[in-house]
């Protein structure tokens, strides 16, 4: 497995949500989830560049995020404008793997710096037989 600090990380210019408390940065990141919704009349994506402009499917990680502990929540849900235009954007390679509960899936670790200089890490599962990606999780890199 490759370390973190091994890994290139995409340099954001999007800061990360600011708030003293969880309600605040749910009401921030719900603004963002509500626009990228509004984009598209089915399933809201974004287009990365690393997977040649194809989509990524984001619902997975709101849902995921509403599984955490309400501290968890407001940590990851922190970081969703730097993971976005990460996913937009980075060109650089990940760290992928094979899921060790589906054979059928692989996982994607991508790093990112926030503007401020803190890490993180988006995680984006693959399926290998439809070639569906989807958006399951960011988080703060060690």
């Amino acid at each position: 497995m490759v370390k973190f600090i091994d890994m290139k990380a995409y340099q954001s210019n999007a800061n990360p949500l600011a708030g003293t408390s969880g309600t605040e940065i749910r009401k921030k990141a719900e603004v963002i989830m509500r626009t990228e919704r509004a984009r598209t009349k089915r399933q809201p994506y974004v287009r990365s560049k690393y997977f040649s402009n194809s989509k990524v499917f984001i619902q997975p990680f709101w849902q995921h995020a509403w599984d955490k502990s309400w501290r968890d929540r407001a940590r990851r849900l922190r970081y969703l404008p730097c993971a976005l235009e990460l996913i937009r954007h980075s060109q650089l390679a990940p760290e992928t793997r094979q899921s060790t509960e589906n054979r059928d899936e692989l996982l994607h670790r991508f790093a990112g710096k926030t503007p401020g200089g803190e890490s993180f890490l988006v995680q984006i599962r693959e399926n290998k037989k439809t070639d569906r990606k989807d958006f399951m999780s960011v988080f703060p890199g060690s």
